[in-house]
């Protein structure tokens, strides 16, 4: 695997004071562990936008934290959500979809995503009018979860991630925008359902972009998903793509610089 330009990405936030910590809160009843990092050298009176990240099946794992804390280098406040509570992580797609198939699809779904925005926000740290959720896979697939529900965003990004099909309901609560990173030989998403997904919210004037990537399976950002594909036996589903995750990463920076205004 090609992870070098992916480690080298992560030096460069190396010279800023990040601070990471684990957040528990509650939702539900129950107890969740979140990962929250930020920039301390920051003024604690300066509001920052503040990124929701939502992690992939496997859970909030290494890869969901490391991206919370290139978002802090970015100079966001990242906090990556727990959809599994107590901090659960797995690397076996048998128990992954043990745990993430009761939520697909639910109204628990975006309810967990929105206990990790409602987090996010408690921090004081955030500008509650510059907040944006991206995920990853599953987390993608929250992402549109949550918008559904009209919640506080300005933006989501999904990085392939699952479509979940709009109904008439979902498309009048939508108040952000989409961006929507998906791999063009990604045989879990179907051409007839991008088809139908992006008619869907066209008929409702929703402001998206959607964007494949040549050559990139499911899970192309991950630099172990090409390692995990072999372990599962998911090898023509899943895999690492430097070039996509790359230029996906800096796709989503420019959305950033849209939907914020700056940092």
């Amino acid at each position: 695997m090609k992870i070098i330009p992916f480690l080298l990405m992560l030096a460069a936030t190396a010279s800023a004071d990040i601070v990471t910590k684990t957040v528990e809160y509650e939702h539900g009843g129950i107890k969740f562990d979140g990962y929250l990092a930020y920039d301390s050298s920051v003024s604690p009176d300066a509001k920052r936008a503040g990124v929701l990240v939502i992690p992939e099946w496997w859970g909030l794992n290494d890869y969901a934290r490391t991206r919370a804390k290139q978002l802090a280098g970015m100079g966001y406040v990242g906090f990556a959500v727990d959809m599994y509570a107590g901090g659960v992580t797995t690397t076996d797609a048998k128990k992954a979809k043990e745990l993430a198939g009761p939520l697909y699809g639910s109204p628990e779904m975006a309810a967990r995503g929105q206990a990790g925005l409602d987090e996010l926000l408690k921090t004081g740290m955030v500008d509650a009018n510059k907040v944006a959720a991206i995920g990853f896979c599953f987390g993608g697939s929250t992402c549109q979860a949550l918008a559904y529900t009209g919640a506080p965003v300005a933006g989501i990004v999904s990085f392939h991630g699952g479509l979940i099909q709009p109904t008439p309901e979902d498309l009048k609560n939508i108040r952000c925008k989409f961006l929507m990173l998906n791999g063009a030989i990604d045989p879990t998403i179907k051409p007839e359902a991008i088809a139908s997904y992006m008619k869907a919210l066209d008929s409702a004037h929703v402001d998206y972009q959607f964007i494949n990537y040549a050559g990139a399976l499911h899970a192309f950002t991950n630099p172990e998903a090409t390692e995990l594909g072999k372990k599962n036996g998911m090898s023509d589903v899943v895999g690492y793509n430097e070039t996509a995750a790359r230029r996906s990463w800096e796709q989503m920076k420019m959305f950033f610089g849209e939907i914020f205004g700056g940092k």
